[in-house]
C-alpha cells in the first residue's frame, strides 16, 4: 500500500450508559418541551454515570474499531486523541488509552486541542503523517472523545451530550480522504473555559456567527469558480460538526441564501444532504469532538464505494476546516452501526430526579 492512498481502515464508536430526554429536561426546568425539540432540534441528552468520562468512552471507541481491523495494538505508530473534556493539564488523554489497550514503545502519543475541531486536526495530522512517509509501514488510532456538561439551568443544557468515534489510519477500506482540504480560523471568544472553571462560557450570537461565517467561508473554497448548485448536490450527504441540530440548519440556510438559492431550494437540499445525517446526534446530544465523527459515520452507512460526502469541522475560538471523503469498500456493511444500536437499545433513562443526583455527582468530581 502506498502511503498515499491512506484514508480510515476502521470505525469504532462508544456512546454512554444513560440518557434523558430533552422533554424531561424541559419538565424539569419549566418551559415549553417544544423550545428544545423544535427550537434545538434536539431528542436525547446521553450522560456518563459516575465513574465513566471521556478516556472511559475513547478506550471502548477504540476497542471496538480494533476488534474489526486486521492488525493489531503492535501495528500502532501513533495515538492522538482531541478532546476538550482533558483528565489533566499535563498528562494527554491518549496516555489513558493506550496504558488500557497495552499500547507502548515506539509510538507517538499525544493530545489535541481546539474545542470541537480537535478531533478532526487529530485525523488530518494522522493522515498527513501517513501521506508523507514517516509512518514507515505503521497505522494510527485517532479518537475523538467528549463529555458535553453545563451549569445547572444554563441555556446550552439541553444541547449536552457525551460520545467517542475512533479510526484507525491505514488502508481507506470504510473511507478515503482527500489530501486537499479547505481550513478557515480566526480568533474569537465564541466559546471558552479557562483553567479552573468547571462549565463553558458562551457568547451564543458570536457562535453561531462565527460558525456561519466559516461554513461560508470553507464552502466557497470547495466551490472555487464551480457551479455550486451542480457540484454540491454530487455529493451524497454533507455532514456538519452538530452543536445542536438546528444550528447546522440555520449554517445551511445561510450558505443557500450566500449563493443565491431560493428559500425552498435550500430546504429542499437540506432535508436530502443534511437531515438525515443528523440521527445519531439528535440521539446523543452535542460530543463536542465527536459530534462531526458521528455525523460522518451515520452518513458512511450503506454506501457504495466511492460515494463522495464532506465533512465541515468547527471549533470555538475558533477554527474550521471542510474536508472530501469518498465511501471505501466496507461502507456497504457498515459495521460500525452495530455500536450505536448496541449502546441505544442498552442504554438505561433518567428521570429529573436521576439527573439531578448525576449532576451532583458531577459537580463534586
Amino acid at each position: 500500500m502506498s502511503s498515499t492512498s491512506a484514508g480510515i481502515a476502521s470505525i469504532g464508536l462508544q456512546l454512554p450508559p444513560l440518557f434523558m430526554p430533552v422533554t424531561q429536561l424541559a419538565e424539569l426546568r419549566g418551559v415549553d418541551p417544544n423550545k428544545y425539540t423544535k427550537g434545538l432540534g434536539c431528542t436525547d441528552i446521553a450522560l456518563c454515570p459516575n465513574g465513566h468520562d471521556a478516556a472511559t468512552l475513547a478506550v471502548g471507541a477504540a476497542k471496538r474499531a480494533l476488534s474489526r481491523w486486521k492488525g493489531s495494538v503492535s501495528d500502532i505508530g501513533l495515538v492522538a486523541v482531541g478532546t476538550e473534556s482533558a483528565k489533566d493539564m499535563s498528562r494527554p488523554l491518549s496516555a489513558w488509552v493506550a496504558e488500557e489497550l497495552g499500547l507502548s514503545g515506539v509510538i507517538r502519543s499525544y493530545e489535541v486541542k481546539h474545542a470541537c475541531y480537535g478531533g478532526t486536526l487529530a485525523l488530518r495530522q494522522a493522515l498527513e503523517w501517513k501521506w508523507s512517509g514517516a509512518g514507515a509501514g505503521k497505522a494510527a488510532l485517532v479518537i475523538a472523545s467528549d463529555v458535553a456538561l453545563y451549569a445547572l439551568g444554563d441555556p446550552g443544557e439541553p444541547t449536552q451530550g457525551a460520545g467517542a468515534v475512533a479510526m484507525i489510519i491505514d488502508e481507506p477500506l470504510v473511507a478515503s480522504v482527500s489530501p486537499t482540504s479547505f481550513p478557515f480560523s480566526s480568533p474569537a471568544f465564541d466559546f471558552w473555559r479557562p483553567v479552573g472553571d468547571s462549565f463553558p462560557s458562551v457568547d451564543g450570537q458570536l457562535s453561531l456567527d462565527c460558525y456561519k461565517r466559516a461554513v461560508i467561508e470553507c464552502f466557497s473554497a470547495l466551490i472555487g469558480d464551480r457551479n455550486a448548485r451542480s457540484m454540491l448536490t454530487e455529493y451524497h450527504a454533507h455532514c456538519f460538526h452538530v452543536p445542536f441540530p438546528k444550528m447546522v440548519k440555520k449554517a445551511v440556510l445561510h450558505l443557500g441564501a450566500e449563493l443565491g438559492w431560493s428559500l425552498e431550494e435550500t430546504e429542499a437540499f437540506y432535508q436530502r444532504k443534511v437531515e438525515g445525517t443528523l440521527e445519531w446526534n439528535q440521539l446523543t446530544g452535542n460530543a463536542y469532538t465527536a459530534s462531526l465523527w458521528i455525523s460522518v459515520a451515520r452518513a458512511l452507512v450503506g454506501l457504495k464505494q466511492g460515494t463522495p460526502i464532506t465533512a465541515f469541522s468547527y471549533g470555538s475560538g475558533y477554527g474550521a476546516e471542510l474536508l472530501e471523503l469518498a465511501a471505501g469498500p466496507a461502507a456497504a456493511s457498515a459495521a460500525w452501526a452495530s455500536d450505536v444500536e448496541k449502546d441505544l437499545s442498552q442504554r438505561k433513562p433518567v428521570d429529573g430526579v436521576g439527573y439531578q443526583r448525576l449532576r451532583g455527582h458531577a459537580l463534586a468530581s
